[in-house]
């Protein structure tokens, strides 16, 4: 059986994207999605994913690139002048790495987000972080000893097949998939140590902002069996801090096609999300309507 997580990131970071989320597990096949808990349009998308109950929301951490939960002054460490994230990540991994006093903070800031994603009262059905800095390794562990705490059951492991996607188009070599791959693997070892689910197959990695309709549909057409998730950034438009060359009313419209559906309905593809797959979830009982062709993906 092929199992199928499709899954937008940064909900919450403007209407735009909250709108394409919206549009595209109605009309779509999109399952799931991330949400940025302190983005700028962070309510918007929480009283959207309370009308989409078959909708599964995760927690989408950011540590780069962004506004924190906690006041910037007791983040002096993770954060510039204007009280944001830094935007290096090499250079605020590094510091992770060589304060304890950053660690503290990081620890208390996760925690936060982890706290206010429970006070919206969604169900968790999974993490990851924004630019994937959970590759990180003290990222990692604070996520894993953390998360637990607050339900979570599974966390995003950006592994991704090369040899799935030479089927789809011949894609050529990415040295980014080799720089991360040694931290990819400790990430691994380090969610199985603590007891959380990851998919087998992570997909979105090498075409990221740049997941076209003949992409979609042939990564779905080239699932290896077991768990997959393949991830996207849908967005009506551009909205103020978007990523210089993201497609992503493309990537909406790909949600969408005629084609990629009718490749999500093969007898062999089983749509849905994390807490439909991870044995021991508290929504596992409770498959989406996506997996079943109701409310969203395949009966809208």
């Amino acid at each position: 059986m092929k199992r199928l997580i499709v899954t937008a990131d940064d909900f919450g970071a403007a209407r735009e994207v909250n709108e394409a989320v919206e549009a595209a597990h109605r009309a779509g096949i999109l399952t799931a999605t991330s949400l940025m808990v302190a983005a700028a349009a962070a309510p918007d998308a929480i009283a959207r994913a309370r009308r989409l109950h078959s909708l599964r929301v995760g927690l989408h951490i950011v540590l780069l690139e962004g506004r924190p939960v906690l006041p910037a002054a007791a983040l002096p460490h993770l954060t510039d002048g204007a009280g944001m994230f830094r935007a290096n990540p090499a250079a605020l991994g590094t510091v992770i790495a060589a304060s304890r006093a950053a660690r503290r903070e990081l620890a208390a800031e996760i925690t936060a987000q982890f706290a206010a994603f429970a006070d919206s009262g969604l169900t968790l059905d999974h993490c990851n972080a924004h630019l994937h800095f959970h590759l990180h390794p003290l990222i990692a562990a604070a996520i894993a000893a953390i998360g637990p705490r607050f339900g979570l059951r599974a966390v995003r492991l950006p592994l991704e097949p090369a040899a799935v996607l030479r089927k789809v188009a011949g894609a050529t070599f990415d040295p980014r998939a080799v720089l991360t791959l040694p931290f990819a693997l400790l990430l691994r070892g380090r969610l199985a140590a603590a007891g959380l689910a990851a998919a087998d197959a992570v997909f979105g990695l090498r075409w990221s902002g740049q997941m076209t309709r003949a992409r979609l549909a042939g990564l779905i057409r080239h699932l290896p069996d077991g768990l997959s998730e393949i991830y996207l950034h849908p967005a009506t438009g551009a909205y103020p801090g978007c990523a210089r060359g993201y497609r992503y009313r493309e990537e909406l419209a790909a949600l969408m096609a005629p084609e990629v559906i009718a490749a999500a309905r093969d007898a062999a593809v089983r749509l849905g999300g994390y807490a439909d797959f991870v044995s021991g979830s508290t929504a596992a009982s409770a498959p989406s309507a996506a997996a079943h062709g109701g409310e969203a993906p395949h009966g809208a």
